[in-house]
């Protein structure tokens, strides 16, 4: 059972602390940044600091400016690309099927050189 102690958590003297006590807030900027899909965000800067031109948007991470009529379009995103497909960018048919060729040939002529292969 929970105890009847309204002031759990604070100590004695406490009160509720506003400006008064914390002293005037620092200037401040408010900037709208305007994303691809619509989206507005609107972060707070330092009166006397540099706004930056672009901001990530908070809610679906693309890029984002000032500009609400002209938003950044979206990163062109590359696919992920195998192994396999870095080498057939590099290699023809052809070329893979002599240098496939010659590994069996290699490989057939150290069996027959009694080479013990795993």
């Amino acid at each position: 059972m929970a105890g009847g102690n309204a002031i759990r958590g604070s100590r004695v003297g406490a009160g509720p602390m506003g400006e008064a006590e914390r002293g005037d807030t620092a200037p401040r900027l408010i900037v709208s940044y305007f994303c691809a899909n619509g989206h507005e965000s609107r972060p707070a800067f330092a009166a006397d600091a540099v706004v930056p031109e672009s901001w990530d948007c908070p809610r679906c991470g693309l890029p984002a400016n000032t500009d609400a009529e002209n938003p950044p379009p979206p990163p062109r995103i590359t696919p992920y690309k195998t192994h396999l497909a870095y080498v057939k960018e590099r290699r023809s048919d052809a070329e893979a099927q002599q240098i496939l060729a010659d590994a069996i040939t290699q490989l057939r002529a150290r069996r027959a050189a009694g080479e013990i292969l795993f």
